[in-house]
C-alpha cells in the first residue's frame, strides 16, 4: 500500500500547491466554475481500509487526574499508607514520600466486573461500554511536553495536532462547520498548539470555542453580520466570484487570496449551520436535565450535537489551564472535578448509544499523564506546606476508550501494586495514536504528509496498533 498523502493525486506538497491546485478549498464553493466542491481539502475521503470509527470525542482532562484515584484501584497502598514504599520512588517533577491512600472507595460495575472510583457514578453505569488503558506511558513528568506528546505525537519540535491528522486524512461530511473544533472554557497549557495544524494546510487547523460563554452569538464571535443580510452577503460574494475568476486567469490563481475567500465562504455559510449547532436550547428539557445545568454539561452536550452534524473530531478541554493538577487538596481537588463532568459524560454515552452513534464514534477520556501513589512534598510557593496531594507521573497512568470498535467492560494492562510505573502490556502514547489512527481505518505508518524532504506521520517513527482492546 502507497502512502496515503500521495495517493490523493489532486494534493500536493507545499501550501502554496495546496490552495492553488484545490482551488482555495472550501472557498471553491464561491467560484463556480472554477472547481467543484469535491476538490475541496475538507471534502470526504475514504481512508485506507473500512473504518471501525468514524467520529472521535475527545475528553481532555488537562493538568494529569491520578489514576490510583479514579479507574485503577491499589489497595496496597492503605496496607503502606504514611510509609514509604518498598521500592524506590520513581523520578517525577517533584520530591515525593510515603505512600498516599486511595481517599475514595471502589466499587465493581456491569456485568464485567469493572472497579471505577465513587467520584464517577454516572461513568460506572457504562461500566461494560468502556475500556480502561492501565497501562499508558509517557516520556517526562511536565505538562508542556506532555501535552504536545499527547495532542501532536512530539514533545519537542512543532507537529501536527491528532485532530488534524485525522481530518487532512478523511475530510468532514459537513462542509458548512469545521471538521475539528477544539472547546476550552479559557485556555490550556500550550494554548492553540494543542490543535495546531503544524505543517499541514491551514485548512486542517483546529477551531477553538470559548466555552466561557453561553449565547451562541458570543460562543463564536462575529458568526453575524450586522450590517448586511444573508442575501447580501451572497450577492457580495458572487461579485468577489466574478473578480477572482479574472484574477486567476490572469495570474494562474493566487494561494494568499484563495486561502482568504475559503475563510470568507467557510464563516457565511457557518452563520446558519453553527447557530444551530451550538444552541444547546434547542434540545428537550430532560435531554438537558440528563447532562446538568454546567460549563462541562454544555460542552460535552454541544459535542454530540457536532458529532450529529457531521464534525469529524472534537476536542472538550476541561478547564482553564491545568484543573486537574491536584499537588494538594486531592480528595476536595478530584471529587469537584469529577463531580464537573461525570454526570454529562454518563449523559453523553447513554445518548450515542440511544442515537445508534456509539458503535461509530471513538469516546476518550483522559488527561496528559497521571499522579504519584506516593504523596508530593511540600515546596516554597507551591503546595502550601500541605501533604495531601500527589505529583506528576508519566510511568504509568490511565485513560479510557468507548465506542468506535473497542472492545468494552474492559481493562487493559497494568501498573505495579503500587500504581507507580506500567510493567504489563506497556501502552506508549504512541501506540495509542496507531490504534486511534486503525480505528478510523489508517494505517499509522501510512498516513503521511512530505515536509522539509521526508514523509511526516503522528507516531513519527514509533508506535504499534494493539489488537487486543478492539471489538
Amino acid at each position: 500500500m502507497k502512502h496515503h498523502q500521495p495517493n490523493l493525486n489532486h494534493w500536493c506538497y507545499t501550501r502554496r500547491d495546496f490552495l492553488a491546485r484545490s482551488g482555495m478549498g472550501l472557498g471553491a464553493l464561491g467560484l463556480g466554475g472554477l472547481v467543484s466542491a469535491a476538490d475541496g481539502p475538507l471534502s470526504p475521503r475514504p481512508p485506507h481500509f473500512r473504518p471501525r470509527a468514524k467520529r472521535v470525542i475527545h475528553l481532555f482532562m488537562n493538568g494529569g487526574p491520578s489514576h490510583v484515584d479514579t479507574f485503577d484501584p491499589k489497595p496496597s497502598l492503605q496496607k503502606y499508607a504514611g510509609k514509604m514504599l518498598p521500592m524506590p520512588n520513581l523520578p517525577t517533577e517533584r520530591k515525593t514520600g510515603a505512600a498516599f491512600p486511595c481517599p475514595f472507595k471502589f466499587s465493581r460495575h456491569g456485568q464485567s466486573g469493572l472497579p471505577i472510583s465513587e467520584i464517577f457514578p454516572h461513568t460506572a453505569k457504562h461500566a461494560d461500554d468502556i475500556c480502561v488503558l492501565r497501562s499508558m506511558r509517557a516520556d517526562v513528568p511536565n505538562h508542556e511536553p506532555s501535552l504536545m506528546l499527547m495532542n501532536c505525537g512530539e514533545s519537542i519540535v512543532v507537529r501536527p495536532s491528532m485532530g488534524s491528522w485525522l481530518t487532512y486524512g478523511l475530510g468532514t461530511e459537513n462542509q458548512n462547520l469545521p471538521g475539528f473544533i477544539a472547546m476550552c472554557p479559557g485556555y490550556p497549557i500550550q494554548e492553540s498548539q494543542n490543535w495546531q495544524c503544524g505543517f499541514l494546510p491551514g485548512a486542517f487547523q483546529g477551531t477553538y470555542i470559548d466555552t466561557r460563554k453561553r449565547k451562541v452569538r458570543e460562543l463564536i464571535k462575529h458568526i453575524g453580520n450586522s450590517r448586511l443580510t444573508l442575501e447580501q452577503q451572497r450577492r457580495q460574494l458572487d461579485l468577489l466570484k466574478k473578480m477572482n475568476e479574472r484574477h486567476a486567469e490572469a495570474r494562474q490563481r493566487e494561494a494568499q487570496l484563495e486561502a482568504r475567500i475559503h475563510s470568507f465562504e467557510l464563516a457565511y455559510r457557518m452563520q446558519m449551520e453553527a447557530t444551530d449547532a451550538f444552541d444547546i436550547d434547542r434540545e428537550p428539557e430532560h435531554v438537558r436535565k440528563r447532562y446538568g445545568n454546567s460549563t462541562q454539561a454544555r460542552q460535552i452536550l454541544i459535542a454530540r450535537r457536532l458529532v450529529e452534524r457531521g464534525v469529524r473530531f472534537i476536542q472538550v478541554w476541561h478547564g482553564n489551564s491545568q484543573p486537574w493538577d491536584n499537588h494538594d487538596d486531592l480528595e476536595s481537588g478530584h471529587r469537584g472535578l469529577a463531580g464537573q463532568c461525570d454526570q454529562a459524560i454518563g449523559a453523553l454515552l447513554t445518548d450515542l448509544k440511544e442515537r445508534g452513534l456509539l458503535e461509530d464514534t471513538l469516546v476518550i477520556w483522559g488527561g496528559e499523564f497521571g499522579r504519584t501513589p506516593t504523596v508530593e512534598l511540600p515546596k516554597p510557593g507551591s503546595n502550601a506546606g500541605k501533604i495531601n496531594g500527589r505529583d506528576h507521573n508519566h510511568h504509568g497512568f490511565s485513560m479510557w476508550l468507548a465506542g468506535g470498535g473497542v472492545r468494552g467492560g474492559m481493562a487493559y494492562g497494568a501498573t505495579d501494586e503500587f500504581g507507580f510505573k506500567a510493567v504489563d502490556h506497556v501502552m506508549h502514547v504512541h501506540d495509542l495514536h496507531a490504534t486511534i489512527l486503525y480505528l478510523m481505518g489508517f494505517d499509522h505508518e501510512k498516513l503521511t504528509f512530505r515536509h522539509a524532504g521526508r514523509d511526516f506521520r503522528l507516531t513519527d517513527v514509533h508506535g504499534h496498533v494493539v489488537r487486543d482492546i478492539l471489538a
